[in-house]
C-alpha cells in the first residue's frame, strides 16, 4: 500500500505587477450520449456568459474537453453496449433522440460492463483519441446548436487530452498527501482530504477504472498552478465531489470558486436524462419551435435572459415556454433601445461589468443578466449586450 508522501508547497506563477489576472473556467461536461435538455442548456449558457463577460478584464481560459471524460464507465459502457447490440449501425443518419433512446436502453439493461469489456475502448481513447461514431454524431449535431445559440465552442470536435496520465494524477495526489492507493492490496485509489474534514472518495477501482472525478483531476491538477482563479461550474447534485475538487485544486495555489447550477424542472419534476422522457423538451425541439419568434440576435440574448436571469441559479422554477417567448420579446426591445443609445468607448466596458462581481475575478452571469431586465435607467450599451450574447 502506497501511503501519502510529505506534502510539498504549491508552485504558482505569480502575475507581474499590473498584469491581468488569469482565470480558468471549467464547466462540467455533458456526455455526448443523449439530446441536450433545458438543464444542459442552462449550464451551457451560464458558462458562456461568464466567459464572455470576464474576458474584458482578465485572461480567461475556457476548458471543456470531452476527450478527458471519455474514459469513464458511463461513456465506455455505452459504446460497448452499442457495438454489442447494434452491430454496424450507420450513426451518421441518426438524431440525438435516436441515440438518446439507445442510451436509455443501455442504462435500463442493468448489465454492468467488466474491466475487460471496457479495456479496448479505454486504450483506444488514450492512444489515439478514439470517439465512437455515435458520440461523434452527437457532437456534430451539438455544433449546430452552439452556432445558432452563439455559444463559444471550446473544441467539441477537437482531441484535447488531459495534461496528466492516470498514473501521473495518482502520483501527484500521493505527493501532496491527498491520495490513498490500495491497489497493491487489491483495493481502489481514494482521494483523501480527510484532514480537511471531508470524506474519503474512491476515484479509481481496483481494476483501474477511473470515475468522473478522477478524470477531472487529470485535467485540472496540471493546469491549476498557472492560474490565479479557477471557477468550476457544475450540477448541484455533484456538490460533494466538487467540494473535494475545490480543496485539492486550492492546494496548488489558485483561489477556487464553486458555482453550482440547479437543473430545470419539467412540469415540476427533475429527472435524469438517462431515464428518457425528454422528447418534447430537447434543445433541438425547442429551437425548431422558435424559428418564427425572433431574429438571431434576439434569440441568443433572449435565451440567456430566460435561462439565467429568469430561472436563476436554483431549480425551483419549471420550464415555461410562455416566459421564454417573453424573454425573446424583451431581448428585441433591449436591442432596439441599444441601437439608438450612445456607445461608450471600449475602456468603459470593464467598468460596466465590474459591478457584477462578488469578491472574485469572474463576472456573475446571474447578476449581469438580471440587471438587463430592469426597466429603469438608461438604455444598455450595445457593447454590453454583445458581451452577454454575440
Amino acid at each position: 500500500m502506497a501511503g501519502p508522501a510529505t506534502a510539498t508547497a504549491p508552485t504558482t506563477v505569480e502575475p507581474a505587477p499590473g498584469a491581468r489576472r488569469r482565470v480558468l473556467l471549467a464547466p462540467v461536461t455533458v456526455t455526448p450520449s443523449k439530446p441536450l435538455t433545458p438543464s444542459h442548456l442552462k449550464g451551457l449558457l451560464w458558462a458562456d456568459v461568464m466567459y464572455r463577460a470576464t474576458r474584458p478584464s482578465a485572461d480567461v481560459t475556457f476548458r471543456y474537453s470531452h476527450t478527458t471524460y471519455h474514459p469513464t464507465e458511463q461513456t465506455l459502457g455505452f459504446w460497448e453496449f452499442l457495438d454489442r447490440t447494434q452491430g454496424d449501425t450507420d450513426y451518421a443518419h441518426l438524431t440525438e433522440s435516436d441515440i438518446g433512446e439507445l442510451y436509455v436502453r443501455y442504462r435500463a439493461e442493468g448489465r454492468p460492463p467488466t474491466a475487460d469489456d471496457l479495456r479496448p475502448y479505454a486504450e483506444a481513447v488514450e492512444s489515439n483519441g478514439y470517439v465512437h461514431p455515435a458520440g461523434a454524431q452527437v457532437l456534430r449535431l451539438w455544433t449546430g446548436h452552439y452556432a445558432r445559440l452563439g455559444l463559444h465552442d471550446p473544441g467539441l470536435l477537437s482531441h484535447q487530452p488531459p495534461g496528466f496520465a492516470l498514473e501521473e494524477m495518482i502520483e501527484d495526489l500521493l505527493a501532496a498527501g491527498l491520495g490513498l492507493d490500495q491497489r497493491s492490496l487489491g483495493g481502489p485509489v481514494y482521494l483523501d482530504a480527510t484532514r480537511y474534514g471531508l470524506p474519503l472518495r474512491q476515484i479509481v477501482t481496483a481494476d483501474g477504472r477511473p470515475n468522473y472525478l478522477a478524470c477531472a483531476l487529470r485535467e485540472l491538477l496540471p493546469l491549476a498552478p498557472h492560474y490565479d482563479e479557477i471557477a468550476v461550474l457544475y450540477d448541484r447534485e455533484l456538490d460533494p465531489d466538487y467540494r473535494l475538487l475545490e480543496r485539492v485544486l486550492a492546494h496548488k495555489g489558485p483561489t477556487v470558486h464553486r458555482v453550482p447550477i440547479g437543473r430545470v424542472p419539467i412540469d415540476g419534476k427533475i429527472t435524469s436524462a438517462r431515464h428518457g422522457g425528454w422528447h418534447d423538451h430537447t434543445v433541438d425541439t425547442l429551437l425548431r419551435s422558435l424559428t418564427d419568434a425572433a431574429d438571431p440576435a434576439a434569440l441568443r440574448l433572449g435565451m440567456r435572459l430566460y435561462f439565467i436571469a429568469t430561472l436563476g441559479p436554483g431549480q425551483r422554477e419549471s420550464f415555461r415556454h410562455d416566459l421564454l417567448r417573453k424573454s425573446l420579446l424583451r431581448a428585441e426591445h433591449l436591442l432596439s433601445r441599444a441601437a439608438s443609445a450612445p456607445e461608450p468607448g471600449p475602456e468603459a466596458l470593464p467598468a460596466l461589468l465590474q459591478r457584477h462581481r462578488r469578491g472574485h475575478t469572474h463576472i456573475d452571469p446571474y447578476r449581469l443578466t438580471s440587471s438587463l431586465l430592469s426597466r429603469r435607467g438608461p438604455a444598455p450599451a450595445r457593447s454590453l449586450l454583445t458581451t452577454v450574447s454575440p
